[in-house]
């Protein structure tokens, strides 16, 4: 008897929006039986005639499966469609965009309810779903028992992470990055702006802000150390006050060029007002205790 021989465990999958629709395609392309469900029926047709078992309700898509994902909008939407559902015996693997403190209690309640509980974090898009060389992954966190269960399921669309027992452990770490993202796609726009109207060759530029950036991510570890020690002052390169007196230049250059400094601004008065408060000699990691004050 071979791996081919071997029926693949059945998937419940909620949700079949975009991202819905790509996880579907995936498990069923790797042989796995699909059953849907979507708020909007008409949705599901299409994953139907792939071979996909459309369910008329999600109590129905439940009941065929142990293994239950959920894609949907958000977490009420969760709640909403799983309120009249059997979920006893069930391992509910959430895959539905959600704040770490909506994963715990949504742990909270499924576990009311007769069920184990796996929150996640998607860090990719759609069209990364089944494509290992892409780089995307989920992040997973909740019970480790029901996670190791279906780790080969769950790993056929998009490689795996478990980053902890603490349900809101994947939301966590889900938001942190995008908001990183965020905040470089802040500093990638802003410069930008800087030069679009300037004899100025973007495509050329492009590669130059690329390069800049990723020589820029080797300073994250070093950050890190000056957070695990406490002390910010150890092998500083560029000192504090010397990066906010460069930060005028930033702010005068933006007025020449008739940019609006708003992406910048907040955090170089954050600088600002580390340095006011005795930073001088440091890095810029003192920032990070500036916005988690009430915590350090």
């Amino acid at each position: 008897m071979t791996e081919h021989t071997i029926e693949k465990p059945r998937v419940c999958l909620l949700g079949v929006g975009d991202m819905g629709n790509a996880l579907a395609r995936s498990w069923l392309a790797a042989g796995h039986p699909v059953t849907v469900w979507n708020r909007t029926p008409a949705k599901a047709d299409p994953l139907a005639k792939e071979g996909a078992d459309a369910a008329a309700t999600a109590a129905e898509a439940v009941a065929a499966s142990d293994l239950v994902v959920t894609v949907l909008s958000d977490d009420a939407s969760v709640g909403a469609s799983l309120a009249d559902a059997d979920l006893t015996g069930k391992d509910l693997v959430n895959l539905t965009t959600n704040t770490p403190d909506e994963a715990r209690t949504r742990a909270e309640w499924a576990g009311r309810r007769g069920a184990r509980f796996v929150d996640g974090g998607i860090m990719a898009v759609p069209t990364m779903v089944g494509v290992p060389e892409a780089g995307g992954y989920v992040f997973y966190s909740g019970s480790r028992d029901a996670f190791d269960r279906h780790e080969r399921t769950l790993s056929v669309p998009l490689a795996t992470r478990f980053v902890g027992q603490d349900a809101g452990m994947a939301a966590l770490h889900d938001v942190a990055l995008l908001s990183a993202m965020n905040g470089l796609f802040a500093g990638v726009s802003h410069g930008l702006a800087l030069v679009r109207d300037a004899d100025v060759d973007l495509g050329s530029f492009s590669g130059l802000l690329s390069e800049w950036l990723v020589a820029m991510t080797t300073t994250i570890p070093d950050t890190v150390d000056h957070l695990e020690s406490g002390d910010y002052t150890t092998d500083v390169v560029s000192s504090l006050a010397m990066q906010v007196r460069a930060n005028t230049t930033m702010l005068r250059t933006a007025q020449e060029q008739g940019v609006s400094p708003e992406l910048i601004v907040p955090y170089l008065r954050l600088m600002e007002l580390r340095l006011a408060r005795g930073g001088a000699e440091e890095d810029g990691t003192g920032v990070i205790d500036l916005l988690s004050g009430a915590r350090h």
